[in-house]
């Protein structure tokens, strides 16, 4: 089986602004590097021939490179506790408008389509039940709050492979996908 899903990856200097903004709340496992992407599209895991259908798929969408912004950071719930962080990324027009065209792109392929609202972010990090409520992760919102970026471009689809092991989620790129940017289309 292949756990997959769709990205952008943010550039550098966007990775090192989200890097700066890491810590502070003991027990959250932040994300490196590596890990830093926006997700468009969660497939989950599919055998081997639907993700070569996949990989075909992504390869053959042809759409803009969105220009994005970081702003603000914000928190994943479950069962009233925080168990995720994240930096938001706004304007979100062009980040759905490219999110539907993958997800129609996977319906076509039989996947089912995606149920839930989408909401562009940057996950940061991952909090374990005793990391998610108290005043650390109330100060790391606080002090995040404003956190911006100048806006960038994120010019490539990508297919992930995401392989769970016991230090966390290993990100292996599968297919690449050149998005169309303002120096592409003139």
């Amino acid at each position: 089986m292949h756990r997959l899903f769709v990205a952008l990856r943010p550039p550098p200097a966007v990775r090192a602004v989200l890097a700066a903004a890491m810590g502070g709340v003991p027990g959250a496992r932040w994300q490196d590097d590596a890990q830093l992407h926006l997700t468009l599209r969660f497939i989950g895991e599919v055998e081997r021939p639907l993700a070569e259908d996949i990989a075909l798929t992504i390869e053959s969408i042809a759409a803009p490179a969105p220009s994005v912004a970081l702003a603000g950071v914000g928190r994943f719930e479950k069962r009233g506790r925080a168990d995720t962080l994240w930096a938001g990324v706004a304007p979100h027009d062009a980040l759905a408008a490219l999110h539907r065209k993958v997800d129609h792109a996977l319906v076509r392929l039989g996947l089912e389509p995606e149920r839930r609202a989408y909401l562009p972010h940057v996950t940061l990090a991952r909090l374990p039940r005793s990391a998610g409520h108290g005043p650390a992760l109330d100060r790391w919102l606080a002090d995040h709050a404003a956190l911006t970026s100048a806006h960038f471009t994120m010019p490539e689809l990508i297919l992930y492979e995401s392989q769970l092991g016991s230090d966390g989620a290993f990100y292996a790129p599968v297919v690449r996908r050149a998005l169309a940017t303002n120096e592409s289309r003139t």
